[in-house]
């Protein structure tokens, strides 16, 4: 699999306080990285060390395959747009006036393609309009376009919804969609709103205390999440030859327990698994929330 973004052993302590913990993470080319994680567990000061805002205490990370040592660093950085705590736009400016401060600020020779930006972020009948008298979601808008001035490879978005009513949260949701998918962006996204991240998220990280707890694709987390009856058995070899019989479909969790999935009858099933030696019966039908319950233990 081809990372734009790893790190590994990755670092950062502060006087008191160890903020990033030996985490290592991997972000393939062209997901949308679902950054999970409470308040406090270094999702920000992850996203300000591989920007290169704040340095590291120790251990390394590499962008498109370049480590972050090697002189070719600095052009990999700008590869790179983000929007980390607040959109970085001048209140002062317009829509258009605050990109061409910002194509000024990258070096870009020409202000041609601001209108395609404006237009894709949905600020393109803004005029004259200042920004500070904005809606907060037409300024995080605003501060995404920021972010793809340069057309970056890699998009990195801090709480974009946080605070957004409902029609904002999906406008902020279809423009990460379309950046994905219609410009090959990848993106990592953190979010409060777990619900809203698993509509967009391919991949996700899971972030305890400055440590990568899990990293799982959404597809392996969705079959993990999938309604199911959970059994726990003496004999899985045994349960597994009468699920067959019966053309159920399921899968062995571990030497004891097994997951059937679809619409299952409880008395069916002990009747058919009675031979197995039945333990425990449980149903389960997980949600991004629950996995990260179950994952993490206690609320996001």
């Amino acid at each position: 699999m081809d990372f734009v973004l790893e790190t590994k052993g990755l670092r950062k302590s502060y006087r008191h306080t160890d903020a990033l913990v030996y985490l290592d993470m991997h972000v393939p080319k062209g997901s949308v990285y679902g950054l999970v994680g409470r308040n406090g567990a270094g999702k920000t000061t992850l996203m300000r060390v591989v920007t290169g805002i704040q340095k590291e205490s120790g251990g390394t990370y590499s962008l498109f395959g370049v480590e972050k040592n090697n002189p070719g660093i600095k052009k990999e950085r700008k590869r790179v747009g983000a929007m980390i705590e607040s959109p970085s736009i001048f209140l002062d400016l317009s829509a258009e006036e605050n990109l061409k401060m910002q194509y000024r600020i990258l070096g870009l020779p020409s202000f041609s393609s601001i209108p395609e930006i404006l237009a894709i972020v949905g600020l393109e009948n803004t005029g004259k309009k200042k920004a500070g008298s904005f809606s907060f979601g037409m300024k995080q808008r605003l501060g995404i376009a920021m972010a793809i001035a340069g057309n970056p490879d890699l998009l990195i978005l801090d709480e974009p919804i946080n605070g957004l009513d409902p029609e904002a949260i999906v406008e902020i949701r279809e423009l990460i969609l379309r950046l994905n998918r219609e410009m090959n962006m990848t993106i990592i996204v953190s979010s409060h709103i777990l619900d809203e991240l698993a509509k967009v998220a391919t991949y996700y990280g899971f972030l305890d205390s400055g440590k990568m707890v899990k990293e799982v694709s959404a597809m392996d987390m969705e079959k993990e999440c999938r309604k199911a009856l959970r059994v726990k058995v003496e004999s899985v070899e045994k349960a597994s030859i009468s699920l067959s019989m019966m053309n159920e479909e399921y899968s062995v969790v571990d030497d004891e327990t097994i997951d059937i999935f679809g619409v299952v009858s409880i008395r069916e099933i002990m009747m058919k698994l009675d031979d197995a030696g039945i333990k425990d019966i449980e149903k389960r039908n997980e949600n991004l929330e629950g996995y990260f319950i179950n994952t993490m233990g206690g609320e996001v």
